[in-house]
């Protein structure tokens, strides 16, 4: 569901929490920033509506944040995030995706078009690769 940090952030931040900073040691002065407000959310719920996976767009095409619950990966819901944070931002009129992907999960964007630029980064004390991905006229996938 498409979300606001306004309305939704307590269960966005939820699920944030759980996966960046208990699972990943992500320091919490890291993890949020002032861009929140200023961008478009997503939240992915299971069948009992409890939060299971995030995502944002920000200014300028730039996706962050993605996040999903571990018992959740691999079952597709980081794919309907991603997918779908592709299709409003070209709504928006976006033509170009850019997205800091922790190294370990860039084959997943790779599968979704997005490309590594630059050499390996460290972010939050975790590899990271610049990806980016331009868009066409037609509808992201």
């Amino acid at each position: 569901m498409v979300a606001t940090w306004k309305d939704h952030a307590y269960v966005l931040g939820q699920v944030r929490r759980t996966v960046f900073i208990e699972e990943q040691n992500v320091p919490e002065e890291l993890e949020w920033d002032d861009l929140d407000e200023s961008c478009q959310h997503l939240l992915a719920l299971d069948s009992k509506n409890n939060p299971i996976g995030t995502g944002r767009l920000c200014e300028h095409g730039h996706i962050g944040r993605m996040a999903v619950i571990k018992d959740w990966r691999g079952k597709g819901v980081g794919g309907a995030l991603l997918r779908k944070l592709m299709n409003i931002a070209q709504q928006t009129g976006n033509l170009k995706l850019v997205l800091n992907a922790q190294t370990s999960a860039a084959g997943f964007y790779a599968r979704y078009g997005f490309s590594a630029e630059g050499d390996e980064f460290t972010d939050a004390g975790i590899p990271h690769l610049k990806m980016t991905r331009y868009l066409t006229d037609r509808r992201a996938r």
